[in-house]
């Protein structure tokens, strides 16, 4: 098998250090996730947001994605009785608001209101959009798998609204010139700095004319 070569081969020295790696117990340990407000709309007309980290894209075509909430959750039974749900990304000034709607239950409290977050009205869904957030993308549950602690829903992306200070002056998504939340090993952290991009690693060097 021919060695692949790469910008950063050189002279078949390796370009990194290798780890000195400690056995773990079986866990989650799958880090950063990217840190979500889920908001949702019961079929009595109250509304709720639950933080997850516990997310992820499961399919292109149809766009999908994924969810897992334990069924002790107020937001379980929500999903249970519409199916329906809008994932908001979580930007900088988002982080305290994502951290409480972790922590509050809506059993007890409008988290909408106890955090002065502002509810928009969704396009295909009736789960309200959070209209602090950057990005909220509008789901529909096709599946629920019980897994154990949590049930893993997998939902349709009916569509997506994003910010417009997110858009270039070519009219493309630009997420990288917005930090967002990530989650790892109980912190909070932020993206930004950017390290490479799709295929650079094997991308030949222009020829200098």
């Amino acid at each position: 098998m021919k060695e692949l070569k790469t910008e950063k081969t050189v002279d078949k020295k390796r370009v990194y250090q290798k780890s000195k790696k400690r056995l773990f117990k079986p866990g989650n340990m799958l880090y950063p996730l990217p840190v979500v407000m889920v908001s949702l709309r019961g079929k009595d007309g109250r509304d709720n947001i639950i933080t997850i980290a516990w997310v992820g894209t499961v399919c292109t075509n149809p766009p999908m994605v994924s969810i897992s909430v334990r069924p002790s959750r107020y937001s379980y039974g929500l999903l249970k009785e519409t199916g329906e749900f809008v994932i908001n990304l979580v930007s900088e000034k988002l982080v305290p608001m994502a951290d409480a709607c972790g922590v509050l239950s809506g059993r007890d409290m409008d988290k909408f209101d106890h955090l002065k977050l502002t509810r928009e009205k969704a396009d295909q869904v009736a789960a309200p959009m959070i209209a602090e957030s950057p990005v909220s993308i509008e789901c529909r549950v096709k599946q629920e798998i019980p897994l154990g602690s949590h049930s893993l829903f997998l939902a349709e992306v009916l569509s997506v609204h994003v910010d417009e200070a997110l858009m270039d002056d070519k009219d493309r998504l630009n997420l990288s010139s917005k930090a967002l939340a990530v989650y790892s090993h109980g912190e909070y952290l932020l993206t930004g700095k950017k390290v490479g991009k799709f295929g650079y690693s094997v991308k030949k060097k222009k020829k200098k004319t």
